[in-house]
Order: structure tokens, then sequence, then C-alpha cells
């Protein structure tokens, strides 16, 4: 079979390469440690006081609370998409997970202009009698937008671990007589308890480490901390961002630890899961659905496009409304270009370890892969941070810094390892029988690679590209700081827009950032997938 590993002993180049590449993936890390230890950072004194306590409650807070009610709001649609007999469930199906799609600092700048003076929600109260409307910056802002936008985390692994369950449990359970509701607690809820923890942990990991938002909204955690220390206080900037990373290292091996100990409670799979009919409830819970998914979806694209179309047709030069779609080109190019690139180069820089851990038994393979992961659980911020100092420490190096390549590598880092999982699976898609036939026939190893390995393997490159290519045209941090002088992105023209108040000018940045976005998918991974 294809992904059967090769027990011949790995090659000493890839072996060496694997190593080297893992290491420049937990470099960011390592610098942050040994720069504070240079620093001489007591962490002690640094954690417990008030200026570092605040903003770090703040963030452990807003941690919490989004991953409290995406974990509730994940695990009840997943139910009933796919457990209930919920009108329209498989169309649903589809949207539930397409709110994952829109950066988190888009939804702050919709939040922000729907509820501004003259916004559309006010519009859309008046005439209810509703004149006053709640103030939605600070924590009630970044609670309502990173739950909107990140509840497909916990939806996803919940929604597929339902649909494999064995309806023999329920059926069971029914016939001793017990009611639905207390069946999907005593039978459903403990089966899929590990895929809703193992989600509500991502949620948490990015709701620590969200920056746009938070700042956009007026939130200041510890990230925002870091961003705003990081010229006139290096020491207390590198020990938070110490601080912030070893959080979440911490999460990241809770959630591996778990997933372990729960993987061997899993059932055997089936196509056909129990239905349960809601009856009377049929048609409130459409309408809760209903409300939901369109506040998470259809909610921010129209206060944007509102805000987009007042600045379009407004013939008065106001501060809010103005809209110059000449500025967005330049940037719109930006972030096709840097996207393109930063997936290309992750994809190539993740195979040779991909290589290693599929076709050959070596312990090097999975360090190396461990390191890669290493680099997604870090915050942004603190990648871009370590790479700030570093360039600047480093003489020979200190012309890259507010450089392209640079910039390139915090997103290769941050984001890598969401191509190594999909690169995996592009190498066992490749059986070894065709590598060995082919160098029986005399194919050199670069002919083998390029006309029997590569075109299989392609269909799950482009994806793990495709997922490189979103998070980094969605990434703000690493942008502010790394980028170059005058090198401006959709994603840095939204957060400028909406922090000076241009409203409309920030709604089209927005939509221009899902449009290419929505563009570039379906170029780079939709279109190849249907060839292929």
């Amino acid at each position: 079979m294809s992904g059967n590993p090769n027990l011949r002993r790995p090659p000493t180049a890839l072996l060496a390469l694997s190593v080297a590449i893992g290491a420049v993936f937990v470099g960011p890390f390592g610098y942050v440690v040994l720069r504070n230890l240079d620093l001489g950072t007591d962490l002690v004194s640094l954690i417990f006081s008030q200026s570092t306590w605040e903003p770090l409650r703040r963030s452990l807070l807003l941690g919490i609370a989004v991953s409290a009610s995406t974990a509730l709001i994940g695990t009840t649609l997943a139910f009933l998409t796919i457990r209930t007999d919920l009108w329209g469930r498989r169309v649903w199906r589809v949207l539930a997970p397409l709110p994952l799609a829109f950066p988190s600092f888009v939804g702050a700048t919709a939040l922000i202009a729907g509820f501004a003076t003259g916004g559309l929600v006010e519009e859309l109260l008046s005439p209810l009698g509703i004149g006053n409307l709640p103030d939605m910056r600070g924590f009630r802002g970044s609670w309502l937008v990173l739950t909107l936008f990140t509840y497909p985390y916990v939806y996803l692994p919940v929604a597929a671990r339902m649909a494999s369950l064995p309806p023999s449990l329920e059926e069971s359970a029914r016939l001793l007589g017990r009611q639905p509701l207390k069946v999907f607690v005593t039978v459903v809820l403990p089966q899929v308890q590990s895929a809703v923890l193992a989600g509500t942990m991502l949620v948490f990991l990015y709701s620590i480490s969200d920056f746009g938002a938070v700042s956009l909204l007026g939130y200041r955690t510890l990230t925002l901390e870091i961003y705003a220390s990081r010229l006139f206080d290096q020491p207390r900037s590198m020990g938070l961002a110490l601080v912030l990373g070893m959080l979440a290292l911490c999460v990241v091996v809770g959630e591996r630890a778990l997933v372990r100990r729960r993987a061997r409670q899993d059932t055997s799979a089936s196509r056909t899961p129990l239905l349960v009919p809601l009856k009377r409830w049929r048609l409130p819970l459409l309408v809760a659905v209903s409300l939901f998914i369109g506040n998470a979806l259809i909610g921010p694209l129209a206060v944007l496009g509102v805000w987009a179309w007042r600045g379009v047709t407004a013939k008065v030069d106001t501060v809010g409304l103005s809209v110059s779609f000449g500025e967005l080109l330049e940037p719109a190019w930006h972030t096709t270009q840097v996207g393109l690139i930063t997936a290309l180069v992750a994809v190539v820089v993740v195979l040779p370890i991909a290589w290693l851990t599929v076709r050959y038994q070596s312990r090097v393979a999975g360090a190396a892969n461990a390191m890669v992961v290493a680099g997604f659980a870090l915050p942004g911020i603190v990648i871009a941070l370590s790479l700030v100092f570093w360039v600047l420490d480093a003489p020979l190096i200190g012309r890259f810094y507010q450089s392209l390549p640079l910039l390139i590598v915090a997103y290769v880092l941050h984001f890598g390892a969401q191509a190594s999982r999909a690169a995996h699976v592009g190498v066992e898609a490749v059986p070894v029988t065709y590598s060995d036939a082919a160098a029986t026939l005399g194919a050199s190893r670069l002919r083998r690679l390029r006309s029997v390995e590569l075109p299989l393997m392609l269909p799950s490159l482009f994806a793990g590209a495709g997922l490189v290519m979103l998070s980094t045209m969605k990434e703000l941090p690493a942008t502010l700081l790394l980028a170059p002088v005058g090198f401006d992105t959709l994603a840095t023209e939204v957060w400028a827009a909406s922090d000076a108040g241009a409203l409309a000018q920030g709604a089209v940045a927005s939509l221009a950032l899902v449009a290419v976005s929505s563009l570039l998918t379906w170029a780079v991974v939709l279109r190849r997938l249907d060839v292929h």
C-alpha cells in the first residue's frame, strides 16, 4: 500500500534537511527564550505586576468566554445539522463552516460599522422605537466577533464525530425508555467529548493570540501590550511574548495529550446516523439556526455592503464616507503576491519532512514534524517580534528588516503546519511500487518526482497551499511589524481605515479582501480539485 513506510535506512541528506527545517520552525520560540535570558527578565515579577496581570487576565477571560460559547454553539449546531430532522439540514451543513473564512478584524470592522451612528442596526431598530444602541467595543464586542467567526473550529470535528457514531448506541438507550435529551447527554455527548474539547482548545488558542479584532474594538489584551511595548521597552515586550508563547504551547500540548488519551474510545463508523425528530421544536430551532448563521455569515456582508454603497454614492467627501478604489489596487496585488508566494514556499519547505515521515520509519521525522507544528502554536505576534529583534541584533542580516523575504519567512513559520498535513496525505497518495518501477526502468530521482510522484501529490498539495494562502491573506500583526515601508495589504488597509474611523473605506477594503480570497481559493484549490 502507498502508506506503508519504507523499511530501508532514510537518506542522510533527507534527515539533515528535515532537522534543519524543523530547527528553523522552533527558532522564534528559542530566540524569545534566549533573549529573555540575555535581558535578565524577571518573569515572576513581570507576571505578577499589575501592568501585566490586567492584560493577561483580560486575555484569559476572553479566551475562556469565547471557548465556552463556541463549545455550546458548535456542539448544538452539529447535533441539529447531523443528528436531527431539522429542515434544510444539508444546506446548513454547507453554510455553517463558512464564517471561518472571515478574518476576525473584518468581523470587528463590520460590528463597528453596524453599530455606528446611522449604521444598519440603527436603521433596523429605529422603527421599533429603539434608539440607544449598546456599546459594542471592549470585551462585549470582542467576545461576540470571535464567537461568531471561530465556532467552526468546534463545529467541524464534532459534526464529523457525530456523523460516525453508530445508531445502535442511541437505539439501545431509547429501548430503555430514555427521552431524546437524556440520550444526548448520557450517550452522544460522552462519545463526542474529545472532539468538543479539542476544538475548544483551538478556539482558546486563537482567542488569546488574536490581534486585529481586539485592537479595533479597544480590548487591551496581552497581544496589544506586546505590540505597544516592542520599541520602547524590549525586556517587557520579550517577557510578555514568552509568557504568551508558553501559554499557547501548554494549550497545544494539553490538546494533543487529550486526543491521545481519548483515541481508544472511538467506535466503529456509520454512514446512517440516527435522526432525532424535533416535532414541535422543528420550526423554532430552524428560526434560531437561520438567525445565528445569518448573523455570522450574511450580517457582516450586509453591513459592509451598506457602508460601501454609502461611500460610493456619497456626493460630499465626508470623513468616514470617502472611498478610493484606486488606493486598494496596490494592496490587493500585494495581498495576492504574498499569499501565493507563501503558499508555494510553505509546501516546498514541509514536503521533505512529509516524505521522511511517510516513507521511512524514523524518529527524526516525528521530531521534525513536531517542530513544524510548534511554529503554528506560537501566536503570530511572537514569531514576528522574535524575527524583528533577531534581525536587528545581527549586523550582517540587518538589511533584511522590513523586507519582503523576512515577511514571507514569518508567514511560513506561522502557517507552514497547515500545509504539513496536506503534504503527508499527498505523499501517501503515491504508491511505493510506482516509484520503484520507475527507478527500475532507469528514471532518475528528479524525473521520478516530476513525472510520477508530483502529479499524484498535486491535489493534496494545492489543498494545503490554499489553507496557507488564506491564512496569510488574513494575517495582521506580522504584516504590521515586518512589511516593507509602503507595502500595504488589504488586511492592513482594513485595520488602518477602521482605526481612523473611515467606515466606508474599511468596508470596501474588507469586501475586497473577501472577494480576492474567494477568487484565489477557487483558482488555486477548487478548480484544480475538479480537474483532478
